[in-house]
């Protein structure tokens, strides 16, 4: 595997971003790999691993790049009890900005199939993905929101209202014991998705927590379905991102 720590080039400043991909046989279909809010570490790193092992071109960026932080440990008690991002410079407007940034820099890259884009968010960024493929219909062939936070929002700037835009296939993974996320919540957003005509599936895992994906985070780590969730986004992948476009 190839691995690469680089900064890309933002309106903001340089975003500091680890990317991989296999040795041999690219270019390979993109993965925008959207941290949580425990911020980049060794944990997401390896998610990252495993995806870009199954033949990807894998990019997660430090969305927190405009804020000096130091190393975290992934096992940071102070911040596992609370997934839900306190970085007051981060909102859906900014992170759009930089992934921007991300697909024109994948654009100039040899081993990038850049025509063939996926995304997948997890917590916090479960909002963010949501809003890139109805920022970037064009680009965002598919996305995966993993227990995601914020999806519909009473804000002006809520990602659902982008959902008549998406043109790539969505896929909701929600934890049935969700302490951040009500099961309200994810009705209504099903309710408006299946109203937008968007090609989607919310998908309840049950007796799965917040968090649930993480091996790190013992008090929610179920390992059923956190392969679960890994069956269903590689299928989301594998059906959208592997046969190229007609021109």
């Amino acid at each position: 595997m190839i691995e690469d720590r680089c900064h890309i080039e933002t309106p903001d400043g340089r975003m500091d971003s680890f990317i991989t991909h296999p040795r041999q046989g690219g270019p390979f279909p993109v993965v925008l790999f959207y941290m949580d809010s425990l911020g980049v570490r060794e944990e997401l790193r390896d998610m990252a691993r495993r995806v870009a092992a199954a033949g990807y071109y894998v990019v997660l960026p430090n969305l927190y790049y405009r804020r000096t932080q130091p190393p975290m440990k992934a096992r940071d008690e102070r911040r596992l009890d609370s997934p839900v991002h306190d970085d007051q410079q981060l909102n859906i407007e900014r992170v759009m900005r930089d992934t921007a940034a991300i697909l024109a820099h994948v654009d100039a890259q040899p081993q990038a199939a850049a025509e063939l884009v996926g995304a997948v968010g997890y917590c916090m960024s479960g909002a963010f993905v949501l809003a890139a493929a109805g920022h970037f219909p064009g680009r965002i062939r598919c996305a995966a929101s993993i227990h995601g936070v914020d999806l519909l929002t009473q804000g002006d700037d809520s990602p659902h209202l982008l959902a008549d835009r998406v043109r790539g296939e969505l896929y909701f993974a929600c934890a049935e014991l969700d302490d951040y996320v009500p099961a309200s919540v994810i009705g209504r957003l099903d309710a408006h998705l299946a109203d937008s005509g968007a090609n989607y599936r919310v998908e309840w895992y049950p007796g799965a927590r917040h968090g649930f994906a993480f091996v790190e985070r013992t008090d929610a780590y179920d390992r059923p379905s956190a392969e679960r969730h890994w069956e269903r986004l590689f299928a989301l992948f594998e059906r959208n991102l592997r046969v190229k476009p007609t021109r």
